[in-house]
């Protein structure tokens, strides 16, 4: 029973460590890059009491953020759950978030990506994102 146990045990093991990917086996090179600590150099934030906010930074390679977010009133529909009961129209507060980000890409090329995220859902754009076919 023992030789059992030892002979599953080893397959195992063994499966585990060829399974291992490429550049974690001993000696292979390895896949990270070189990177050097970045720094912020400029940061903003601006907290109101309406509960809207603007906060931007930007780092020392390039790095840029800024979200803007304030509350909006929309009107919920009159709806009607599942199991018959009757939701009354009614206003409600979400929050909407507007912002972009960009930073350079391992080739140079500069990436910025804008965003609105609101009752609709997160909607960003960049020219770097696929287009959905027409």
């Amino acid at each position: 029973m023992y030789k059992l146990v030892f002979l599953v045990s080893s397959a195992l093991l063994l499966s585990y460590v060829l399974a291992r990917p490429q550049d974690l086996r001993a000696g292979a090179p390895s896949a990270t890059t070189t990177t050097t600590a970045a720094t912020i150099v400029k940061q903003d934030n601006v907290n109101n009491a309406d509960g809207s906010f603007n906060s931007s930074y930007e780092t020392s390679n390039g790095i840029r953020v800024e979200n803007i977010g304030y509350l909006k009133k929309i009107i919920v529909p009159k709806t009607e759950t599942s199991d018959g009961q009757v939701i009354d129209e009614h206003e409600e507060l979400v929050l909407v978030q507007t912002g972009s980000y960009s930073y350079s890409d391992p080739d140079g090329n500069l990436i910025t990506l804008r965003y609105v995220a609101d009752e609709n859902g997160f909607q960003p754009e960049g020219d770097h994102l696929p287009v959905a076919p027409q």
